[in-house]
């Protein structure tokens, strides 16, 4: 089919970087699910990535999954991948308490 691409869906947390410029989660620290569209930049690299938002919110990956092209329009979009990442220890932390694998 012309125009299909792969589509994953993102679950991830919307984080903010603090005075000494370390990564920390924003507002009340739940996941929210985003994909990957269209016209999306970048590619994924691994759990604690930081991607854009179309609103250009900063979301770190939790967890990624694979999604039927057919379903992607359940979730919103996201803008692009960026090569930040949040540290290991915040990725865990935030991991364990919303408990994604």
């Amino acid at each position: 089919m012309k125009g299909k691409y792969d589509v994953q869906r993102f679950v991830g947390v919307p984080v903010h970087a603090n005075a000494s410029g370390q990564y920390e989660a924003s507002g009340d620290g739940k996941p929210h699910v985003w994909r990957i569209g269209k016209h999306t930049k970048g590619k994924f690299t691994g759990a604690g990535q930081i991607f854009l938002t179309e609103n250009n919110l900063m979301v770190a990956v939790l967890a990624a999954y694979p999604v039927a092209f057919k379903d992607r329009h359940e979730w919103t979009p996201m803008q692009r991948f960026t090569s930040e990442r949040i540290s290991d220890e915040l990725l865990e932390n935030l991991s364990v308490v919303n408990q994604v694998e």
